[in-house]
């Protein structure tokens, strides 16, 4: 799950001094804390009981954090199919030998897990300052190789990372980074340039774009021949805190198989602290603050930290080892070669590094045992109703938190054909506080399924509030990107924060414990006391939204505009 950040003046209200990116939607102009529901709350089919039932067994310490090729798969994945069972659904994985198709697609992933503690540093001639891994830095690698030995290699800072020359914009401007540590901004170079700067709207004002994620930067270091690259975390523009960065990276990291990895990947991939980069530059004679407003400009040239080094050494162990889709169908009543999908992610982070109380699973309640809860109530509501025209088909997709490498493989490998397939709802997170007035999804994209959505809450007597904090990036951070990009009309759906009982106010609250306190850490545990009533309608919207799309003959499509319309555009012909 890659959670919506919200207001820094809510953050402040509920936790002092830490901050997050400012939140603008509409909800802003309802009067906070407004309590008084609707004569009724809009019904839905699905069973908020049964929503807590399948999340509190996914997210028990038995299943120990639902990490992707440990014992824990078997059991998440045994669950899940006994599940689809039960409901009447037919396998509709890999087809078999002697025909027929399995519960499961076979996924071979790349693990690669650190076995040695990294000792890093950095180095010049007054002398070595040692790195507390995890603590100043998170290093990994996920090159074929069985050690990491880098002994004083140079830095160079290269701003945002990026090469967009559809954009006019080059930060490396030609350096050799051969043998060299790239450091990197997080974000786009448009994310803290002010209204009238000369090159704010380079790359879509606030909204980030793909050239603002950390799995860009790493790609581009590769590209440009760079040793390594680490990237300065700073909470606002990652749009997550130390935290997350640190346990995501504690445990093994995965990746697809690879022809040829360092194409992909430079040796070492790592994160640093912005106090340690601070320091860093300031040793190099550098202030970091001018080099970072420079770096927001096309004029930008990379800045060697002069007599600056990095060096580390650590032992990488790597293996081949293939986790699983679920994948389960209703097929279509007259039209099975059409199809409508339902998603969520099965896995969390397995077991890590302990939190104060010693705590070492990463249970992933909300993150994101709620949302194959719901694609579980959904598969029972469906078959339990007549079959629709189209095929209805639900995934529970493999290794999104090793970066939605399920669902990047199923795209890559798809089961059924993705010009035929009518539309993705994918579910990331589960809703604890109540039903809110308003839904949403994660990031920005012209689509009519936007509309879609919006047009069935206003049928609900709610309404439909677009990402709050088009920064984060979240489009590029959920199952459903791995296949927008190929085309697919595809989203993940979010329970907005405008709660019938508090308000935006207590909704934000809500989000802002969930994100400092549980996201990607192992208080992240399931809770007797929530109210998945929320949960419930939000799911009930877009059963009766997919639905009506199973029933009837219509594709929905990306907007002029998009940078996906011209890929489903190029498949048309095979569309009635």
């Amino acid at each position: 799950m890659k959670f919506r950040p919200v207001a820094a003046t809510a953050v402040a209200l509920v936790l002092g001094a830490f901050s997050l990116p400012s939140l603008v939607n509409s909800a802003e102009t309802l009067v906070a804390g407004d309590s008084a529901p609707p004569a009724a709350l809009p019904s839905t089919p699905i069973d908020p009981a049964r929503l807590s039932a399948h999340d509190k067994v996914l997210s028990d310490d038995r299943f120990e954090g639902r990490g992707p090729a440990t014992r824990a798969e078997v059991k998440t994945i045994d669950y899940i199919i006994g599940q689809f069972k039960a409901s009447g659904l037919q396998p509709g994985g890999d087809v078999q030998p002697g025909g027929g198709r399995a519960w499961t697609q076979d996924a071979p992933l790349r693990r690669f897990e650190v076995t040695s503690e990294p000792v890093l540093s950095f180095s010049d001639k007054a002398g070595v300052y040692r790195l507390q891994a995890g603590e100043d830095v998170v290093v990994h690698s996920l090159a074929p190789v069985a050690a990491v030995d880098i002994a004083k290699a140079p830095l160079v800072f290269v701003g945002y990372g990026v090469k967009a020359p559809e954009r006019g914009w080059d930060d490396f401007k030609g350096i050799n980074l051969k043998g060299k540590i790239a450091v990197v901004l997080i974000n786009d170079p448009d994310f803290e340039t002010p209204p009238g700067h000369p090159t704010t709207g380079r790359f879509d004002g606030k909204a980030m774009t793909y050239y603002g994620r950390w799995t860009y930067k790493y790609e581009e270091a590769a590209r440009q021949g760079a040793l390594g690259m680490l990237i300065v975390h700073e909470t606002a523009p990652a749009a997550y805190g130390w935290a997350t960065v640190k346990n995501s990276n504690s445990a093994p990291q995965f990746d697809v198989v690879r022809d040829a990895p360092l194409k992909s990947h430079p040796l070492l991939e790592g994160w640093i602290q912005r106090d340690q980069a601070v320091a860093l530059f300031k040793r190099a004679g550098l202030d970091f603050e001018k080099e970072k407003a420079l770096a927001q400009t096309a004029d930008f040239h990379p800045a060697v930290l002069k007599g600056e080094h990095f060096s580390a050494h650590y032992k990488v162990a790597a293996s081949t080892i293939v986790s699983h889709n679920v994948v389960a169908v209703l097929p279509g009543a007259t039209r099975p070669d059409e199809y409508v999908f339902y998603s969520a992610h099965w896995d969390h982070l397995g077991i890590g590094l302990p939190d104060a109380r010693g705590d070492r699973i990463y249970n992933g309640a909300v993150d994101n045992a709620g949302g194959v809860a719901s694609i579980l109530e959904l598969a029972r509501v469906y078959a339990s109703q007549p079959r629709t025209a189209r095929t209805v088909g639900f995934i529970a997709f493999t290794a999104e938190e090793k970066g939605l490498l399920g669902s990047e493989y199923y795209a890559a490998h798809p089961l059924y054909p993705l010009a035929r397939t009518v539309a993705v709802f994918n579910r990331d997170g589960l809703s604890t506080g109540g039903p809110a007035r308003d839904v949403s999804v994660s990031g920005s994209a012209k689509l009519s399924l936007i509309d879609d959505i919006a047009a069935a809450a206003r049928a609900q007597g709610r309404y439909f509030t677009p990402d709050a904090v088009p920064e984060a990036g979240h489009f590029y951070r959920s199952d459903h990107f791995p296949l927008a990009k190929r085309g697919v009309p595809a989203v993940s759906i979010n329970s907005g924060l405008d709660l019938y009982k508090g308000g935006v106010n207590a909704g934000r609250a809500i989000e802002v414990d969930y994100v400092v306190h549980r996201y990607h850490q192992p208080a992240d545990e399931w809770r007797a006391d929530w109210d998945l009533s929320g949960q419930a309608i939000d799911d009930g919207l877009i059963y009766e939204i997919g639905r009506k799309l199973a029933d009837s003959k219509i594709w929905p499509d990306w907007g002029e505009g998009s940078e996906f319309k011209s890929v489903r555009d190029a498949s048309a012909s095979q569309r009635q």
